[in-house]
């Protein structure tokens, strides 16, 4: 696939949106698909450190919802749906960097799996440490080994997990000042368990081959 496409060039600001459809949702399902195996070949044959890092640093600029209309409704166990986690997972991260390095710290102590190792964040990972590392591992989507950077990810949301699980846990449900904070732990928990899930998923399936 990658020999079909040209040297890349930079990306101009629309270029995600430039490619958004109708309405039709066998139309949209095509287009994901399309555009983030182009997306992919085309960077991956060339990496050029320039488009790469512009692309680690899209949303930054252009917010996430500028890649959700294209990528976010496609299935989880599809290129464009791992894509769309990966990204998901940074803005997560650069958005809440307080509190997702706490709950990594906290994971951290309380899980007893090799996912720190595989995460590949550094002990302790304060805010700048866990920013830098989702810079990483989506740098690593585009220029590195893509079912490395998934389990990349996947680690790091099941340490974060481990540790909201942790926090709520140790967080007072009588707390007259944030009363719903244990349930938004365990939300959280739960959906980064569920969104390392799958991305596991989509490492083992382009690992055969077999991610589309």
């Amino acid at each position: 696939m990658a020999s079909s496409f040209h040297r890349p060039t930079k990306f101009p600001p629309g270029m995600f949106e430039a490619f958004l459809g109708g309405e039709d949702p066998a139309q949209l399902n095509r287009v994901a698909h399309d555009t983030a195996a182009a997306l992919l070949a085309r960077v991956r044959s060339d990496p050029d450190p320039e488009i790469v890092s512009r692309l680690v640093a899209y949303t930054d600029r252009h917010g996430i919802d500028a890649i959700a209309e294209l990528w976010s409704r496609s299935s989880a166990k599809s290129l464009p749906g791992a894509l769309w986690r990966i990204y998901l997972l940074r803005t997560l991260i650069r958005q809440d960097s307080e509190t997702l390095s706490l709950a990594y710290r906290r994971g951290s102590e309380v899980s007893h799996t090799i996912d720190q190792v595989v995460a590949g964040a550094p002990v302790p990972a304060g805010p700048g440490e866990v920013i830098e590392l989702a810079d990483r591992i989506l740098h690593g989507v585009f220029a590195g080994d893509f079912a490395v950077a998934l389990d990349r990810a996947a680690a790091f949301g099941r340490v974060a997990a481990a540790g909201f699980a942790s926090l709520a846990d140790d967080a007072d449900a009588a707390d007259a000042v944030h009363p719903d904070r244990p349930a938004s732990f365990t939300r959280r928990a739960l959906r980064l368990t569920e969104l390392s899930d799958e991305l596991t998923a989509c490492a083992k399936l382009w690992r055969r081959d077999a991610l589309d």
